[in-house]
């Protein structure tokens, strides 16, 4: 029996939950970058928090970042170039801008499968054109900038999936919640 939720005097169904795919779509670039969500973490523990949340939440903006600066290692390699423009397309169809999950054999793939499946084929695909320094030395650099980006943002401004509101759930770093928690069931 679906829940019913009242708002205002009408009775509406509560939304089916929203699909893995769904959860992890393309957040604004303002938000990623706004200067007054940046603060220095309070420790070791709420820095890697918040590198947990930021990476989740912003998985897609993320790895559009890593692609860029791996596809900037690659500039002077024409034929690596061209490889990486023509993983890019499958980036591009199956994870980057796909709004449905990807099926095969009637079974839903998970967004992690796909996004470790393209992950491994764009770096053996690279290193097969012999760049394999350059792909190294692009990834260690995407890690860095991302995980100094995911230590820094705060995580106190991030919207949160309607499945999360859906299930009642809360999201917690550390002891303090992420977002009011006015109107759930507490145990």
């Amino acid at each position: 029996m679906p829940s019913t939720t009242t708002t205002y005097g009408t009775i509406t169904s509560a939304p089916t939950p929203i699909s893995s795919h769904a959860k992890h779509t393309r957040r604004p670039w303002p938000e990623l970058f706004s200067l007054s969500s940046f603060s220095l973490p309070f420790s070791a523990g709420d820095a890697k928090a918040r590198i947990k949340l930021n990476v989740s939440y912003f998985r897609v903006n993320y790895v559009i970042i890593a692609l860029t600066i791996l596809f900037l290692t690659l500039l002077w390699h024409p034929t690596s170039m061209i490889v990486f423009l023509i993983t890019f397309v499958f980036w591009w169809f199956l994870y980057l801008f796909n709004d449905n999950p990807i099926v095969v054999f009637n079974k839903t793939v998970d967004d992690n499968v796909v996004l470790g499946a393209l992950s491994f084929a764009t770096v053996l695909l690279l290193v097969l054109t012999h760049v394999g320094v350059n792909v190294l030395v692009g990834l260690i650099i995407a890690v860095v900038v991302i995980g100094v980006h995911a230590a820094f943002r705060g995580t106190e401004q991030l919207g949160f999936p309607d499945e999360e509101e859906e299930n009642g759930l809360l999201s917690v770093v550390g002891s303090k919640p992420l977002r009011p928690t006015s109107g759930y069931n507490r145990i």
